[in-house]
């Protein structure tokens, strides 16, 4: 009777840390690898908030910790002192730095399209169609300098025939929420929005002046982009390997389970629960691990050719081999599945 007892004591000694490990005994988690990832206050970042709660990052044998930061260059400094081996950087940023001699190197994806502009309700005039660029005219808009919606606004501001600081007058700050709380002083009238500041500011009563999606100049616009820094990615390939099975295993779960993915999204966004589906869900933008290289260096020559950055070259800056390995790979041990299938489809496409 007593060995009975010894035994299922340690049964359940056994099971409770192979539990508390996600799956792993101790020795397994013990042996994990230290990965840290650097995100905004974004639900477009939720590749990462998915593999983190589904635990993907440790089935692929890393402890990983999350860290969020405000502003693109905040994530870039990171990356380049060590504390941060991935971060999630705007497309126009990661351009910029790139070209002023940083040595960061994009090998994936993490949103496409996604931001806008809003302006306040009460100077929309009658008849006002959403798109219509001409309503900032005599306005003062916050933005962020050296970011996506800074660079589509002014290219759509060109289109219309719009002059910045004569017609618009634009008013910089460092970051997405400096720029948004921006708009509770009477000087401030519309401002720049990345998810989920779009939907917050909806649901605030603002006026949606554009979504970028809907814009035909940024039809497909990659946003996010998985960014590491040169030398850690050649010097541990393995490592970034890793961490982008979790991330792809993390798509396939949100095409898959609408509604825990938009519960993990909740834990690390406080946003209201059906404003959170809506950005994940609603149409406006696309969380995919697809480095889309096509339209990324299509969008570095738009950046260049409008003045926004000097040329450079992309190429060795630019790693699609970590992503196809890690596709292939799952597509492998999973044939037939219709989520990786289509992402191999995408990314033989435009890679």
């Amino acid at each position: 009777m007593k060995k009975t007892m010894l035994c299922a004591l340690a049964l359940t000694a056994a099971l409770s840390a192979l539990y508390a490990t996600g799956g792993r005994d101790a020795g397994d988690a013990a042996a994990l690898r230290p990965f840290k990832l650097g995100h905004l206050n974004s639900t477009a970042h939720l590749l990462a908030f998915v593999a983190q709660e589904e635990n993907f990052f440790r089935d692929e044998g890393l402890d990983a910790e999350l860290i969020q930061f405000s502003s693109a260059s905040e994530l870039a400094a990171g990356l380049e002192s060590g504390k941060l081996d991935v971060a999630f950087i705007g497309s126009v940023p990661i351009i910029t730095f790139q070209a002023t001699g940083h040595d960061l190197t994009i090998f994936g994806g993490a949103m496409t399209n996604g931001h806008g502009y809003v302006i306040k309700s009460n100077l929309v005039p009658p008849g006002f169609q959403e798109g219509d660029i001409t309503v900032f005219r005599g306005r003062n808009v916050a933005s962020v300098r050296n970011s996506v919606q800074d660079f589509e606004l002014l290219v759509l501001l060109r289109n219309a025939g719009l002059t910045p600081g004569v017609d618009v007058n634009i008013v910089y700050f460092a970051s997405q929420t400096e720029a948004y709380n921006a708009l509770q002083n009477r000087e401030i009238d519309g401002v720049s929005v990345y998810s989920p500041y779009a939907s917050r500011a909806r649901d605030e009563g603002y006026t949606v002046v554009y979504y970028c999606n809907e814009k035909e100049e940024f039809h497909d616009q990659p946003c996010c982009r998985q960014v590491a820094y040169t030398p850690a990615l050649n010097a541990n390939p393995d490592l970034y390997l890793a961490a982008e099975r979790a991330l792809i295993r993390a798509y396939r779960f949100s095409q898959q389970d609408r509604g825990r993915t938009v519960d993990h999204v909740s834990k690390y966004i406080p946003l209201r629960r059906d404003l959170v589906e809506y950005e994940v869900y609603g149409g406006h933008s696309v969380s995919r691990p697809d480095p889309d290289k096509q339209a990324t260096v299509a969008l570095k020559e738009g950046v260049v050719e409008f003045g926004y950055t000097n040329d450079y070259n992309i190429e060795p800056l630019y790693n699609t081999a970590i992503y196809r390995r890690a596709l292939e790979g799952l597509a492998g041990e999973n044939p037939g599945d219709p989520v990786y299938r289509d992402l191999l489809a995408h990314f033989n496409q435009y890679e």
